[in-house]
């Protein structure tokens, strides 16, 4: 059966490779996006992690992903946070998030109060000297044809020279002067949100209740660092999980429709060959083996080929776009090979079942 199955592959080369070329397509549409999607929640994740800071807060009715943008609360509430009871550090900062020309995490940061959150780790230059400069992590600083100390770049179509390169994973990409990004965004003495380090993460409850109890911060959303950091998840993001369903679902179809149409017409141009086998005695069964068994063959190298084609997406990208996160855990591989052999199957039932119920004597008059 296997010598069948082989030949029945090779007789038909180009169509074959149309039909590994199409599984292939359907599994890194699927890989790609999903690496891309969830790549951004938990790059995120993993840029918030280095901070420094044990607790966050936020204005009234925020929700965990509504300061990508704006600064709607006074700066001047970090003071306020500064006087209580067990806060060591309290941060002002505005986040906002650009798809000017590159998806960009731009934040704006009081560099003292910032840095005592965790110090910066300089791999290069100084900290801010003026309001026109900005420090980049070093993936940025890697980006395109790379970045070095003394150039200007644009940052929201504005002139801001690079004073300094720092390690990666302290909340965004680029850095300016928090009265710099306040300014233009339109709100100067403005922040999004504010970053807290405790004395001791023992005291985090009572920290919470204290900013809680403060005239003006009852509404304000008090969370530590894990607790925020747990809804970081896909679940959490609206429309995320559907938008993936919508891409697997339009690549799965893809799958199915160009197996559905490859084995279909392989079955009727082996209708003399299938009539043949009938008459040796091949049962119903044995026909539809066949069938499904060469989907199958045709689906495993296209998954190969197409898990082959993700990584050198990855690379081109890792290459191309370096502070763009492309993650891809074990678990979506496994659901990816899966899909593509279901849908591959699928589109080979109807296929089989047509092959199966050829009459023999019908199948061996067939020119």
């Amino acid at each position: 059966m296997n010598k069948l199955i082989l030949g029945n592959i090779l007789h038909r080369p180009l169509r074959t490779a149309i039909s590994v070329i199409a599984v292939a397509i359907e599994v890194a549409m699927i890989l790609s996006i999903v690496a891309i999607m969830i790549g951004q929640v938990s790059g995120a994740s993993s840029q918030t992690g280095g901070i420094g800071a044990d607790m966050i807060v936020r204005p009234p009715n925020a929700s965990f992903i509504s300061s990508v943008g704006g600064a709607p609360v006074p700066a001047k509430i970090a003071e306020v946070l500064r006087k209580l009871s067990h806060v060591a550090v309290a941060a002002p900062v505005i986040t906002n998030l650009s798809t000017a020309g590159a998806v960009q995490t731009i934040w704006g940061i009081d560099y003292e109060s910032y840095n005592a959150l965790k110090p910066f780790v300089f791999v290069s230059g100084t900290p801010f000297q003026g309001q026109g400069d900005v420090i980049v992590d070093d993936l940025f600083a890697r980006s395109g044809k790379g970045h070095h100390i003394g150039e200007v770049i644009q940052v929201l179509n504005h002139p801001f020279r690079i004073c300094g390169i720092v390690e990666h994973g302290k909340g965004g990409r680029l850095f300016l002067p928090i009265h710099a990004l306040g300014t233009l965004l339109g709100t100067p003495d403005n922040a999004s949100l504010f970053y807290i380090r405790s004395d001791n993460l023992k005291n985090q409850e009572a920290i919470r209740q204290e900013i809680l109890s403060t005239a003006g911060l009852g509404q304000y959303e008090v969370q530590t660092m894990q607790e925020w950091m747990s809804l970081m998840t896909p679940e959490h993001l609206p429309g995320f999980n559907i938008a993936l369903d919508v891409i697997i679902s339009i690549a799965f179809i893809v799958g199915f429709l160009v197996i559905f149409q490859s084995m279909y017409t392989a079955v009727l141009e082996r209708t003399r060959e299938i009539g043949i086998l009938k008459s040796m005695g091949a049962s119903k069964a044995y026909v539809v083996n066949v069938v499904l068994r060469e989907a199958a063959v045709v689906a495993i190298v296209g998954i190969i080929l197409g898990i082959g084609v993700t990584q050198l997406i990855h690379l081109g990208m890792s290459y191309k776009f370096p502070t763009l996160p492309f993650i891809i855990g074990p678990a979506w591989f496994l659901r990816c090979i899966v899909i593509a052999l279901i849908g591959s199957v699928l589109g080979a039932l109807y296929p089989a079942w047509k092959a199966s119920s050829k009459d023999p004597v019908d199948a061996l008059a067939y020119e």
